[in-house]
């Protein structure tokens, strides 16, 4: 079973007999023929933690398996990813990749914090995903993605010992696809679907209050502090309203006279865009296998930081 370490030498001759994968009719294929797989920032930000995990040369075996339709179906539950791939066996194997879901708490709170920022709801409720929201996330102490490999937790019903497996590997593509063709299906696996997600929304932006099922006084999250427990936590804007929140809030005719001044004085001269080392290989998509794919954007990476200090 997969999730165990690779064995060296002798598992890699164990698995030398056998042939190429047997070929699935209507199977799941990649959209992406070529060159990196994933188009929008969820799906390459999805990809770009798994690669800073060292998963990038072994991610790379999937991709083959991925753009010749070898997933045969790929579901998608809060916390669980399940999928069946078929390989060079008869019977195709059977993968999950489990991520521990917000819990509802969590999730009121999330759901608080993004009704506050009327950017952040009439994104959503519009059905897009802003890169923002990722930072939005983490301040609330909800992180989209994993922070270490160990959150996942991968299994693969195939006798590779390699963590992850082709199989595995393929599923991972195919799911940053998924999130590709609907970015709400990331925020299903951590819990909470899209219906319900934006009735949420809808019904907390309508009556201005708390997360649903909040008792009276509480406050809302949003605000200069939230309560977590007994302790108040500060939770600063982000996004767009980081920008707004210096704004007048008094009604423009008492306000007129200043609407239009800065709310924090402009510096003498603009400021500089400072940027990590590593900004163009976010940029480019991955090499070619041929000379390194992913696993060489990685050791670029490093290299890029070194030569950066």
């Amino acid at each position: 079973m997969t999730g165990q370490p690779e064995r060296g030498a002798e598992a890699t001759g164990r698995f030398a007999d056998y042939g190429p994968p047997r070929r699935v009719d209507g199977g799941l294929r990649a959209r992406s023929t070529r060159g990196a797989i994933g188009s929008s920032w969820w799906s390459r930000r999805f990809l770009e933690v798994l690669e800073s995990f060292a998963l990038g040369t072994r991610l790379t075996r999937g991709r083959s398996y991925a753009r010749a339709g070898q997933v045969v179906s790929l579901d998608i539950a809060p916390g669980t990813v399940s999928a069946v791939v078929q390989g060079s066996r008869a019977r195709p194997y059977e993968v999950s990749i489990a991520l521990d879901p917000f819990p509802a708490a969590l999730w009121s709170r999330v759901e608080a914090e993004l009704a506050a920022q009327a950017f952040f709801s009439a994104r959503l409720l519009a059905g897009d995903l802003p890169a923002e929201l990722e930072e939005l996330f983490a301040a609330t102490g909800a992180p989209l993605f994993p922070a270490e490999v160990t959150q996942l937790r991968q299994r693969c019903d195939c006798p590779d010992f390699a963590v992850p497996c082709k199989h595995l590997a393929a599923t991972f593509y195919l799911l940053a696809e998924a999130f590709d063709a609907d970015p709400f299906q990331l925020l299903h696996w951590r819990g909470r679907g899209r219906a319900e997600l934006l009735d949420r929304l809808r019904v907390l932006r309508s009556t201005g209050t708390g997360p649903v099922g909040d008792q009276p006084g509480t406050p809302v999250a949003g605000t200069p502090s939230t309560r977590d427990g007994d302790a108040a936590v500060e939770t600063p804007p982000v996004g767009a309203a980081r920008a707004l929140a210096g704004l007048p809030s008094a009604p423009l005719a008492e306000a007129v006279d200043r609407f239009w001044l800065p709310p924090v004085p402009l510096p003498d001269r603009p400021p500089s865009l400072l940027t990590g080392p590593d900004l163009l290989l976010r940029q480019l998509g991955a090499p070619a296998p041929a000379i390194g794919g992913p696993g060489l954007v990685e050791r670029l990476r490093r290299a890029y930081r070194l030569f950066g200090r």
